[in-house]
C-alpha cells in the first residue's frame, strides 16, 4: 500500500507521463523518461521537500528580478542560482547547456511560458535571458 508520499510523488510521474511523456519519449527516448520517473519515485520526502523550498524562494527571487527589469542584477543571477540548485533535485546530471536549453524551452513553448507568466509578466523571457547570463558567467563546476 502506498503511503501518502508515495501518491504524491505517483500523481506528479502520471502528470508529467500524460502533459510531457510522448513528447520525451520521442526526443530524448524511453531511457530518459524512465530514468527521470525512476528519480522521482525514489525522492525521499527531504529531497522533496527542499525542492518545493527552493522552487518558492526561487519564485519570489524572480518576481522582484522581474520588477527590476535587469537579467543581469544580482536578484536575477540569485532566482537562476536558485533554479539550478531546484534543476539538480530533480535532475541531478545538470549541466549549463541543459539549463541552457531549458530557458529557450521555458520562453518559446507556450506550456511552459505559461506557468512562467503566472509569475509575472514578461518573466520566461526575462528568465531565459537571466539565465543565459548565468551559464556565461557562473563558475559552477557544471
Amino acid at each position: 500500500m502506498m503511503n501518502t508520499f508515495d501518491t504524491v510523488k505517483q500523481s506528479i510521474i502520471d502528470d508529467n507521463e500524460q502533459m510531457f511523456g510522448a513528447e520525451v519519449r520521442e526526443r530524448y527516448g524511453d531511457h530518459a523518461a524512465d530514468a527521470s520517473n525512476a528519480h522521482i519515485q525514489g525522492m525521499t520526502q527531504e529531497q522533496f521537500n527542499e525542492g518545493e523550498r527552493l522552487r518558492v524562494a526561487l519564485e519570489g527571487k524572480l518576481r522582484a528580478a522581474v520588477a527590476a527589469g535587469d537579467p543581469s542584477c544580482a536578484a536575477a543571477q540569485e532566482a537562476c542560482d536558485l533554479h539550478r540548485q531546484w534543476l539538480r533535485v530533480f535532475y541531478p546530471s545538470y549541466t549549463k547547456q541543459y539549463h541552457v536549453s531549458l530557458g529557450e524551452m521555458y520562453a518559446d513553448d507556450e506550456r511552459f511560458k505559461a506557468h512562467y507568466e503566472k509569475i509575472a509578466l514578461g518573466c520566461a523571457e526575462f528568465l531565459r535571458d537571466a539565465i543565459n547570463i548565468f551559464c556565461e558567467t557562473y563558475s559552477h563546476s557544471t
